[in-house]
């Protein structure tokens, strides 16, 4: 239940971002990607980076003597960029769009599915039995299979009669229906799969003992999976670094030659890190110490507290390239996205204010609610 005031400070933080966020761009026609930079902030390699620090120098120590402090703020740093990067994936590129309908993409991915189908269908009534050269006049794409055709001919049908099926069904329902299951199915994108599946796994005692325990303790599956995938997840917030570095480096070397390199509008620029390092933490300070002192609702764990008191903080996400990537955006606009980001984390360290603040606040607080 501890983590339950996360889950929801997490959701009111972001949504009001995002709410300032497309308010502040429609208002001063800032680029469209100045909404998801003010409405997601970096929730995971910033802050984990920031409480390993700070363990060091034993601040920590001041609001939670325990021996598995560092695991315990982790922990809250984490429950929050789960919610984090689960609006940045399903929100994000709508955000970025700057809330342009996107009925003409659609429209056009309709018809492409229809012309795989016309295709797919051709194929089933010829060329099925015993034509295997077929195979060699088609261009090889990423998405082209290495199966045989005659493998995964019988495989396509089946899903081609799935989504026919699928279609019939779905326009049998009204419109409202269709707006609001299109919308709740955004949520439904790769970092909530996988805080679901953790969810499951965590809280079911027989799965938490079968993926974190010793192996000689019933945990056959920690040294090769859950490693494994731990690994893999640690490799993604530096993936995003060098991503933006080589967008930045694509960008100095376009800059060199004389050419369009990207821009950094100066406006937006200031707007972003106002938000983000002063009109933040001047509200996330209050209302976490008056929440944990003048009422029930918190539970009295000053490190929660501090953690609350930061989530909201910080530079924008990394993820922002990650979702210009994924949203085909241009290159210039990749290139300037970049340089945004760069500048974003050179003024980073102005959060020592936020965390001197959300410390102070957080042992004002403890006295308050001490006897």
């Amino acid at each position: 239940m501890k983590y339950v005031p996360i889950v929801v400070w997490s959701l009111v933080y972001n949504v009001l971002s995002m709410s300032l966020g497309m308010i502040l761009t429609w208002m001063f026609k800032l680029p469209s990607w100045t909404t998801p930079a003010i409405s997601f902030n970096n929730t995971t390699a910033l802050p984990l980076l920031l409480i390993q620090s700070l363990e060091t120098t034993g601040i920590l120590r001041t609001l939670d003597d325990s021996s598995d402090v560092v695991a315990k703020a982790k922990s809250f740093f984490l429950v929050n960029a789960m919610i984090g990067d689960s609006l940045t994936f399903a929100l994000g590129p709508k955000l970025l769009n700057g809330h342009e309908q996107d009925a003409p993409d659609k429209e056009e991915e309709k018809d492409d599915g229809d012309e795989e189908e016309e295709a797919d269908d051709d194929a089933e009534r010829g060329q099925v039995d015993g034509d295997t050269g077929s195979e060699d006049h088609e261009q090889a794409t990423e998405d082209t299979s290495l199966l045989p055709d005659r493998v995964i001919r019988p495989l396509t049908k089946q899903v081609s009669k799935f989504n026919k099926k699928r279609d019939s069904i779905w326009n049998s329902f009204p419109s409202w229906l269709q707006s609001t299951l299109a919308f709740l199915e955004q949520f439904w994108c790769a970092p909530l799969v996988g805080a679901v599946i953790a969810a499951i796994i965590g809280l079911v005692p027989t799965l938490h003992r079968l993926f974190f325990n010793e192996t000689n303790e019933g945990g056959y599956l920690n040294a090769w999976l859950t490693t494994s995938t731990k690994n893999v997840g640690d490799l993604f917030a530096v993936l995003q670094i060098v991503v933006v570095g080589v967008k930045l480096s694509q960008a100095m070397l376009k800059m060199k030659r004389g050419e369009a390199s990207g821009t950094v509008p100066w406006l937006p620029m200031v707007m972003i890190t106002t938000v983000r390092f002063v009109i933040w933490p001047l509200l996330s300070i209050p209302i976490i110490w008056a929440l944990a002192s003048k009422t029930d609702i918190l539970p009295e764990d000053p490190l929660l507290w501090f953690a609350m008191m930061l989530m909201p903080c910080g530079p924008p996400a990394l993820k922002l390239m990650a979702l210009a990537d994924v949203n085909g955006e241009e290159e210039e606009e990749k290139m300037s996205i970049a340089k945004f980001l760069t500048i974003s984390y050179v003024v980073s360290p102005l959060i020592c204010f936020t965390v001197v603040g959300a410390l102070k606040a957080s042992q004002a607080a403890l006295e308050s609610r001490s006897p």
